[in-house]
């Protein structure tokens, strides 16, 4: 939202080179309602081919124009959904200064193309998942969003406001423990063997670590000693020698000497305490030699003593090793074992822990399918109350005689993550609860209710989806619509309210429309004409004033010079200002 209250504009400017018989074109945009007109051929549908490009639609080479080698699309958009930010973080791409990122595709007329987010190379699929967060496009040849089931029942999820969102979270809550506590309990009969393996290797090397009883650093120890007893006489052979060596030397003479003369001359102090101090050291490491000697293992069997410890912890830790459960411990083997006894601990006894965990998936289930009921009649609360707003919406549309019902369902049984009984019915069920939603139409041909998507020709599609995003005005995160042949087969009175629910709709977002009728053109915020080059070009230009007038009576009668084509254009402008303002001060009311 901006600092003023209105919806944050989606698409700011699009940018098209050589795309079908446009040789070069950009247009700016704004929030509010912009419509594109212009003559049949002038190039109205090529703009929003290129909206389509730069949203990662499917590419064809035949859009290139005749005698060009690519064709260029570029999108500039304002965002500000986190998850948008995200993937552009992803790919490296860069937000310019004013929060916009630059989206654009590059067609080859060889058949290739590129696409490109905030400056870096990416899949065009990458476009299309951001291009379905910003930009819904209704158009007769598209598959409308809210034609999937999954967003039709995100749109009556919307609807149901902050009821149905609390109930829905609550059912997801359960739900997903549910699912956590059955994988775990699944986890634990699919590896009963490999667990009860597991513990049966564990409780063996546990076993065998008590009888051993491997002490820390022992092993290290052991293997300083072993060196040492088999050296044993070369040991006692060296210091021995060195401690004689000490006992004959003459250090104590020296001392001696030097404090006598240190008595005749007072400058030899330093050195006579130097001598005191080595003859002092020399005395305690004889002391020490001796002392060392006396502590020499004098039992000859000690030698194979210290072998025998060696090769049992030896073969202990080569069992351990086996296992492969936390080499890195095997420095300490009275470690490992405490590891080891708290992995059992885990373990335990798997007929009870199955037991326990099929007592609260029960108990889970039961939770699941009584939330899923509260969620599954909360939103059949919303449906028809969502049903007589979209049924009201086309009584103004030119279908007076057209009915959308909401149906809330339960889904066939094995269609979800897993099944439940609710109310007596087994149904699949996930994280969206156990309904389907699904949008359907009766028409002035039949009373038969049908899905739109078989029910409605394109025309009426197209106002269905206008009468919807009315309904769901200000609850859809979707920032920019895109509406071609929203007129199809209205006209006269019928005209002026399909424009009047355009220009509602854009209070709350960013609406693009390509229209014929001037009854819709007159409610415009910006007015964008597609005009015919001398030979195959276009340009795009924006109207106002004087101008938006001649192009209004154009629209009415073909002739852009007639006087009665203007005034009707003049009353046509004076209608919508008016419908409008009354619908601000009315808004302006409430609030």
């Amino acid at each position: 939202m901006t600092d003023d209250g209105q919806p944050a504009c989606g698409l700011v400017e699009l940018g098209l080179r050589a795309v079908g018989v446009i040789e070069s074109a950009e247009l700016q945009l704004g929030r509010g309602l912009t419509v594109i007109t212009g003559e049949t051929g002038a190039g109205k549908t090529m703009v929003l081919t290129g909206l389509s490009l730069v949203l990662g639609g499917p590419s064809d080479a035949s859009l290139v124009r005749e005698g060009e080698q690519q064709a260029v699309v570029e999108g500039r958009f304002a965002v500000d959904d986190p998850e948008v930010l995200s993937i552009v973080e992803e790919v490296g791409g860069t937000l310019d200064e004013d929060g916009t990122v630059l989206m654009s595709r590059t067609l080859f007329a060889a058949g290739r193309s590129r696409a490109h987010l905030g400056g870096r190379s990416v899949p065009a699929a990458t476009l299309a998942d951001i291009g379905a967060r910003i930009v819904a496009v209704h158009g007769q040849d598209d598959q409308h969003r809210m034609l999937r089931p999954a967003q039709q029942r995100m749109a009556l999820d919307r609807f149901g406001g902050d009821r149905l969102a609390a109930s829905l979270a609550t059912y997801r809550d359960a739900f997903d423990r549910l699912v956590r506590t059955r994988e775990q309990r699944d986890d634990v009969i699919a590896h009963e063997r490999e667990r009860a393996r597991e513990a049966a290797e564990l409780h063996d090397a546990v076993a065998e670590i008590d009888r051993i009883a491997p002490q820390p650093g022992e092993d290290s120890a052991l293997r300083t000693e072993s060196a040492r007893l088999g050296h044993l006489e070369e040991i006692i052979r060296e210091v021995a020698a060195a401690r004689d060596s000490l006992d004959q030397s003459e250090t104590a003479s020296v001392a001696a000497h030097l404090s006598r003369a240190a008595e005749r001359d007072p400058g030899l102090a330093d050195l006579r305490d130097r001598a005191d101090r080595t003859a002092t050291e020399w005395a305690e490491l004889a002391v020490d030699l001796s002392g060392y000697l006396a502590d020499l293992p004098v039992d000859p069997g000690r030698a194979d003593e210290v072998e025998r410890r060696r090769a049992v912890l030896g073969d202990l830790r080569r069992r351990l090793e086996r296992t492969g459960a936390w080499p890195e411990l095997l420095d300490d083997m009275a470690a490992w074992g405490d590891v080891a006894r708290a992995r059992l601990a885990e373990l335990g006894d798997d007929a009870a822990l199955v037991t326990a965990l099929n007592d609260q998936v029960q108990e889970l289930t039961g939770e699941v399918t009584v939330l899923a009921l509260d969620l599954s009649r909360e939103r059949a609360t919303a449906a028809v109350r969502l049903s007589q707003a979209v049924t009201d919406e086309l009584a103004a549309l030119a279908m007076p005689s057209a009915r959308v019902d909401v149906v809330v369902s339960p889904r066939d049984r094995g269609s979800g993550d897993l099944d439940v009984v609710v109310d007596g019915v087994s149904t699949g069920a996930d994280r969206h609860g156990t309904d389907v939603v699904e949008f359907s139409l009766a028409t002035r041909d039949s009373a038969v209710l049908r899905p739109i998507a078989k029910a409605a020709s394109g025309g009426e599609r197209s106002r269905i989806m206008l009468a919807l995003e009315v309904a769901l005005a200000g609850l859809d995160p979707v920032p920019t619509f895109v509406f071609d042949e929203v007129d199809a087969g209205v006209g006269g009175k019928a005209a002026v309210e399909v424009g009047h629910r355009l220009a509602l709709l854009a209070r709350h977002a960013q609406v693009v429309v390509v229209t014929h009728l001037a009854q819709v053109a007159a409610f415009a915020d910006r007015h964008i004409v597609v005009r015919p080059g001398a030979v195959t070009a276009s340009s795009l230009e924006q109207v106002e004033g004087p101008a938006r007038l001649t192009e209004l009576a154009r629209m009415l009668s073909g002739l852009e010079d007639s006087e009665t084509a203007a005034a009707h254009a003049a009353e046509l402008l004076a209608v919508a200002a008016e419908r409008t303002a009354g619908r601000s001060r009315t808004s302006r009311a409430r609030r």
